[in-house]
C-alpha cells in the first residue's frame, strides 16, 4: 500500500491534528493509501536523547533521524506541520513537564562543568531550536500562494493599518562590525576535512571543531558579530527610541540562529538594563540567571534570591526610566525583552508593517516604532517596506501581486549549517579555519565575548536551486530575482556560480535577473502594487523572512501558503504552511475549548501530496482524491468555512467538518473513478442531512474549561475526546 507520513508536532497544529487526521486516513484508505504518523514534537524530541534513562513504556523511537533518512529516498511522501523551534526557556519548560509525569530526564546544564553535564548539554542542543527543518529538508524551497487562496484574498481582502506620511517608525541596524561586515568566503577545490582553531593572545591552541568534513564545491563561510560594537550600537538605540518618543523592539531569530542569537538578546537585556547589571550582576549569574533567557526568566529566578525583590524593583525603575518597550501582551506586561522566542523578526516585522507600522505600548494602544535588527545582512529589506508604505500608502490585498519564493536550504544549507559551528569567544585572539594541510581558509581576529560563526552550503543544493528557478519561473512567465548583493562576500560567492549554472539551462524568453536584496525588494514593491508576480530566488534567512512578510500582507497570514519540497532524490517534503504553532490558540482552547488555528495550510499540503504520490508510484486514486481535494478546498474558502473569531461560531473543528463534507461531495460527484465514487455517495449523503445536527454538536462543548493533559507531551486519551466531540460525525466516518 502507498504511504504518507503526517508528522506530529506541538501546540495548535498538533490539536488539530487530532481532528483532521482521522478524516483524512479514512479517506485515504479508499484509495488505497495508508497514512502513518511520525512524533517529532519537541517532547517526542527530548524523550528520544535519553533511552537508558527511561522505562520501555516511556522510551520512543528517535522519529526525526528516521525521517531524515527517509528524506534521501525516492520514497519519501512527508507532510510537515509547523513544530516548536524551542528556546532555552522553552526546552526547560519541556523538561520540567516531563519531569512531572515520571521521566527520569536530568536538568538542562546551563554552565557544564563536567563530561557528564557535558553530554546532558550536547544532546538537550540536538533538538533545540530549528532541530527540525535542517534535517527534514533534503531539498530546496518552492513556497506560493495558490491559486485558490490568491483568488479568495482578492474577494474578500484583509484588513491592513493604514500609513502616516509622518510616520516615525523605523528600522535600526550596525552596518559595520556586524556578520554582514565581517564576513569572509571561499570555494573548496576538493573533497577534504576542515577545522577551526582558537589561537590565544599567549598562543595556547584550542580546537573548536576537530572535523569539518566538506565536498569539492562546497561554499564556506565565516563571520564575526564584534559584541563591543553591538553594544556601543544598542545603547545608542535605547536612547534614540527614547528621544524620539517611539517605543523600543528587538527582533531576532533566536529559534532558527539558536546559537547566535539568544546571545544577542542577552545583550540587548544587559545594555537596556545596564545599571542593574552593574550593581546585581553576580548575584544573578550566581543564582543561573541569564539574560539570555528573557526578563520572564529572570523574574521568575528571583525568588530564590534573598534580595530578590530589591532587585526585582531595580529591573522595573530601569523599564520606567527608559523608552517605552513594545508589548507582547500589554494586558499581561510582556515586553519585548520578556521571552527570545516571543519576538521572531521574520513573524514580528511584516506584523507591524501590516498594522500602520505600530506595535502595540504598555497602554494597550499602537504607536511608531523603532525596530532594531542588529545584523545588517537583511535589515535593509525592511526598511525598503517601511519607505514604499510611508510614501505610498499600505498595500491593498485586493489587487496586489504575489512574490512566491525559491530557497536555498537543501542539506543544511547556509546558516543552517552552523548552529554546530558557532562559539562565543572567551579571551582574545584569532580563529582560523584551516585545511587538511594546515594552511588557512579564513581567519578573523577576535575579543573576549565575540560571537564568530561558520556555515556551510554544498555544491549540489545550489545547483538544484537554479533548476528550480528556472523551472519555476518558465512554468509561471514571472520574472525571477536572486536576491544577491556583490558587496557581500557569501553572495559574491554564489553570483559567479548562479552565473555559471545559469549557463546550464534553456532560458530563453525568461526574465531572470540578479539584485540586491534591497534592489530587488524596490523592484518586487512596485510589481506587486501593479498587481503583478516576481518570484524571489533566495538564500535561507531570506527564504525565512520573505515567506512571511509576502504572504501577511497578501493574504493575513503566511499559515496558507503553499510551500513544498521537492527532495534532491525524488521524494516530497510538503509542508503546511509557515506561521508558527500558535501558542495563544491552545490558551484558548484550555480555557473555552475553542480552536481558532486554521487548518488550510493542511489541506493545501495534504493535496500535493496526494498528487505527488499519483505521480511516483502510479495510484490513479491517489490523483482523484488530489483532485477532488483541490475542488473542496476552493469551496471551502468560497464558502468561507475557515474558523471563525467568537465562540458560538464553527471553530477548526467545524471547518475540518466542512471540509470533509465538500471533499465527499467531490469523490462522490467525480466520474474519472466509479468505484470511488460508490464509496463516497453513502457518507456525502449522510454528513448532508446531518449537517445540522454535527454542527450543533461540536458547538455545544464550546465555552468551558478542558483538559488536555499538559502541553508539550499531551494525553492521547484526553486530547482525543476534546478534538472529536461529534458523536454523530464520528460514527459517520466509521461507517466509511
Amino acid at each position: 500500500m502507498a504511504k504518507i507520513i503526517y508528522t506530529l508536532t506541538d501546540e495548535a497544529p498538533l490539536l488539530a491534528t487530532h481532528s483532521f487526521l482521522p478524516i483524512v486516513q479514512s479517506f485515504a484508505k479508499k484509495a488505497g493509501v495508508e497514512v502513518e504518523t511520525r512524533d517529532i514534537s519537541l517532547a517526542g524530541r527530548v524523550i528520544a536523547q535519553f533511552p537508558e534513562r527511561l522505562s520501555d513504556e516511556q522510551r520512543v523511537d528517535d522519529a526525526l533521524a528516521e525521517l531524515g533518512e527517509l528524506a534521501k529516498s525516492p520514497e519519501a511522501n512527508i507532510i510537515k506541520l509547523p513544530n516548536i523551534s524551542a528556546s532555552i526557556p522553552q526546552l526547560k519548560a519541556t523538561i520540567a513537564e516531563l519531569q512531572g509525569k515520571g521521566y527520569d530526564l536530568p536538568d538542562y546544564p546551563d554552565e557544564p562543568t563536567t563530561d557528564a553535564d557535558r553530554d546532558v548539554r550536547a544532546r538537550y542542543d540536538r533538538v533545540k531550536g530549528s532541530a527540525v527543518n535542517p534535517v527534514l529538508r533534503e531539498g530546496n524551497s518552492d513556497r506560493r500562494a495558490p491559486a485558490s487562496v490568491k483568488q479568495y484574498a482578492r474577494k474578500h481582502p484583509h484588513r491592513m493599518g493604514a500609513w502616516s506620511a509622518d510616520s516615525k517608525t523605523t528600522v535600526a541596524t550596525m552596518g559595520e562590525n556586524d556578520f554582514r561586515a565581517n564576513e569572509k568566503s571561499v570555494v573548496l577545490p576538493a573533497d577534504d576535512t576542515l577545522r577551526i582553531e582558537f589561537t590565544a593572545a599567549d598562543g595556547t591552541v584550542t580546537v573548536l571543531r576537530e572535523s569539518l568534513p566538506v565536498l569539492a564545491g562546497e561554499v564556506v563561510d565565516a563571520t564575526v558579530m564584534r559584541v563591543d560594537a553591538l553594544r556601543t550600537f544598542l545603547a545608542a538605540q535605547i536612547e534614540r527610541a527614547k528621544t524620539d518618543g517611539v517605543l523600543f523592539s528587538v527582533h531576532l531569530k533566536a529559534t532558527m540562529m539558536k546559537v547566535s542569537d539568544p546571545i544577542m538578546f542577552g545583550q540587548v537585556i544587559r545594555v537596556f538594563f545596564a545599571d542593574v547589571f552593574e550593581r546585581y550582576g553576580a548575584e544573578l549569574q550566581a543564582a543561573g540567571l541569564n539574560p539570555n533567557d528573557g526578563l520572564n526568566g529572570i523574574f521568575q529566578g528571583l525568588a530564590s534570591i534573598a534580595d530578590g525583590t530589591e532587585i526585582r524593583a531595580a529591573f522595573d525603575r530601569a523599564i520606567a526610566a527608559g523608552p517605552d518597550l513594545a508589548m507582547v501582551d500589554s494586558d499581561k506586561g510582556i515586553t519585548n525583552l520578556h521571552v527570545p522566542s516571543d519576538v521572531i523578526v521574520d513573524a514580528s516585522m511584516p506584523a507591524m508593517i501590516r498594522t500602520s507600522g505600530h506595535m502595540w505600548g504598555a497602554d494597550g494602544g499602537e504607536h511608531d516604532t523603532l525596530a532594531v535588527i542588529p545584523d545588517s545582512s537583511y535589515a535593509g529589506i525592511y526598511q525598503t517596506v517601511v519607505d514604499d508604505c510611508r510614501v505610498n500608502g499600505a498595500f491593498d490585498p485586493a489587487t496586489m501581486g504575489s512574490v512566491p519564493n525559491v530557497g536555498l536550504m537543501a542539506q543544511a544549507a547556509e546558516e543552517y549549517g552552523s548552529h554546530d559551528k558557532t562559539f562565543q569567544m572567551t579571551a582574545d585572539g584569532v580563529v582560523r579555519v584551516v585545511d587538511s594541510s594546515g594552511a588557512t581558509l579564513i581567519e578573523h581576529e577576535v575579543s573576549a565575548g565575540d560571537i564568530w560563526r561558520a556555515c556551510q552550503t554544498k555544491d549540489v543544493p545550489i545547483r538544484d536551486w537554479v533548476k528550480l528557478a528556472v523551472t519555476r519561473a518558465r512554468a509561471t512567465g514571472s520574472p525571477a530575482v536572486f536576491w544577491l548583493d556583490e558587496t557581500r562576500a557569501h553572495d559574491r560567492v554564489l553570483i559567479e556560480l548562479v552565473t555559471r549554472y545559469l549557463g546550464d539551462h534553456d532560458t530563453d524568453g525568461l526574465q531572470i535577473e540578479i539584485m540586491s536584496p534591497v534592489d530587488a525588494m524596490t523592484f518586487s514593491l512596485e510589481r506587486i502594487r501593479r498587481g503583478e508576480d516576481t518570484i524571489s530566488v533566495t538564500g535561507n534567512v531570506l527564504r525565512d523572512y520573505l515567506t512571511d512578510l509576502f504572504p501577511i500582507m497578501e493574504l493575513g497570514t503566511s499559515a496558507k501558503m503553499l510551500s513544498v519540497v521537492p527532495l534532491i532524490n525524488g521524494g516530497g517534503l510538503f509542508e503546511t504552511g509557515a506561521g508558527g504553532s500558535a501558542p495563544k490558540h491552545v490558551q484558548q482552547l484550555v480555557e473555552k475549548n475553542y480552536l481558532r488555528w486554521d487548518s488550510l495550510g493542511e489541506f493545501l499540503a495534504l493535496a500535493v501530496s496526494f498528487e505527488h504520490l499519483a505521480t511516483s508510484t502510479g495510484n490513479t486514486r491517489a490523483q482523484v482524491l488530489a483532485d477532488t481535494l483541490d475542488q473542496a478546498t476552493g469551496r471551502f474558502l468560497d464558502d468561507n468555512r475557515s474558523p471563525g473569531r467568537a465562540i458560538g461560531t464553527i471553530d477548526n473543528r467545524g471547518s475540518h467538518f466542512y471540509l470533509a463534507k465538500y471533499w465527499a461531495e467531490a469523490l462522490a460527484a467525480q466520474t474519472s473513478d466509479a468505484g470511488l465514487a460508490a464509496d463516497f455517495t453513502a457518507l456525502s449523503a449522510r454528513l448532508d442531512a446531518d449537517e445540522q445536527t454535527i454542527v450543533d454538536e461540536l458547538i455545544a462543548v464550546q465555552g468551558r474549561p478542558v483538559d488536555v493533559g499538559g502541553y508539550y507531551r499531551l494525553d492521547e486519551a484526553k486530547v482525543g475526546a476534546v478534538m472529536r466531540p461529534s458523536t454523530t460525525l464520528n460514527e459517520t466516518l466509521a461507517s466509511l
